[in-house]
């Protein structure tokens, strides 16, 4: 018997992308599994159901669920179609668990096995296929140096007319993981002079190759597996005084400290953005979860006096066909893990599927969300 894959179609707000493109799905039917998507579940991502091949369509959510034995999706289903979903059956997509309590209790209740995209291992190498998250965010990255520059009234490189010459745009970019590290390589290529800061040294180096200056600072809040921890007060004071001089000259500010699911770290205060100068543009990419500005407002773009604020949400759906590719990629990439002679074979030893497990034959197997959820 094959295996049965839905695919949904996308409800929430601002979500574009499809959880599976034309050439995967290819590529899952020589793995030994028979597609069926919702109607029109690729058309946000400019993807018509006729580039589809091999694949049956069905309007209805909760019929099409009510046999596959995997269920894809970006966004978590609603829970009239979780309740169609078979007992026993797996559902992949992004949840949050702590942000999603009711779906949580109710894919434990339904004994659905769900694997949640965010909790991939990113510290394991051999996990990097699956890793939607970094995926995403080199997308993000990109985005957000383009937002910079088509909000600016001037030009990012330096150019030279028969009047004069016009100055590159100065820009500062805080936070660099992959986000950041992506928005720096992008201001580089469209012209800008650089200069990038994290609150780990070890990224020092990072930001150099790709040709930003690293704004200097004592503060080294290096966390577990290699991740940035929360400065104090004492080292986020200093952290302040370092990222106020590098922005008075500023006509771009990248924000990048997002951490998805969760609330954004505050990395520049009202008084930063107040001492900037004028037609300066602040792109937070934290946004979603807040915002690192504290003068965001999330979904929308403000001004303060003579200073734009932007806080996008969902960037990666605003690149909704390669982010959809992408993502598409990662899934498969579990998937395959889990197959072996073209049927399920869930290895619960191996550690990249054990560790993305949110819920399992009735229980919640992720400790941080057993916590959120069950106290």
């Amino acid at each position: 018997m094959p295996v049965k894959i839905a695919v949904l179609k996308e409800t929430a707000a601002r979500e574009k992308r499809v959880a599976l493109v034309p050439a995967v799905a290819d590529k899952l039917a020589k793995l030994g599994c028979e597609i069926h998507m919702q109607t029109g579940a690729g058309l946000a991502s400019k993807i018509p159901d006729s580039s589809y091949k091999n694949v049956n369509f069905a309007a209805n959510p909760q019929g099409l669920v009510s046999e596959a034995d995997i269920v894809l999706a970006v966004q978590p289903p609603p829970a009239d179609v979780v309740n169609a979903m078979k007992e026993g059956a797996i559902l992949i997509c992004y949840v949050y668990a702590h942000n999603q309590v009711a779906l949580v209790k109710q894919l434990r209740d339904r004994k659905i096995t769900c694997f949640a995209m965010e909790q991939v291992p990113r510290t394991l190498s051999r996990a990097q296929v699956v890793d939607a998250l970094s995926s995403q965010q080199a997308l993000t990255g990109y985005y957000a140096a383009l937002l910079a520059a088509t909000h600016l009234a001037r030009i990012v490189p330096m150019t030279t007319t028969a009047v004069g010459s016009l100055r590159p745009a100065r820009a500062v970019v805080l936070g660099l993981g992959v986000i950041g590290l992506q928005t720096v390589a992008t201001l580089r290529r469209l012209g800008a002079v650089v200069e990038a800061t994290d609150t780990r040294q070890v990224t020092k180096e990072q930001a150099e190759s790709l040709g930003a200056k690293f704004i200097a600072h004592d503060v080294d809040a290096v966390g577990q597996g290699g991740y940035a921890r929360p400065p104090t007060p004492e080292e986020q004071q200093r952290l302040d005084a370092a990222v106020g001089k590098a922005i008075l000259t500023a006509d771009i500010v990248v924000t990048t400290a997002a951490i998805p699911g969760r609330a954004s770290p505050r990395q520049l205060t009202k008084a930063h953005v107040e001492s900037m100068k004028p037609g300066a543009v602040v792109i937070d990419v934290g946004a979603e979860g807040g915002g690192n500005c504290e003068y965001t407002v999330p979904g929308e773009t403000v001004e303060v006096g003579q200073v734009t604020v932007v806080g996008p949400i969902n960037i990666p759906s605003m690149l909704a066909e390669h982010a959809s590719e992408l993502y598409s990629k990662n899934q498969y990439a579990l998937i395959e893990l889990m197959m072996k002679d073209k049927a399920l074979a869930i290895d619960w030893t191996e550690e990249v599927q054990a560790k993305m497990c949110l819920t399992h034959a009735g229980e919640i197997k992720n400790e941080a969300a057993k916590k959120a959820v069950e106290g």
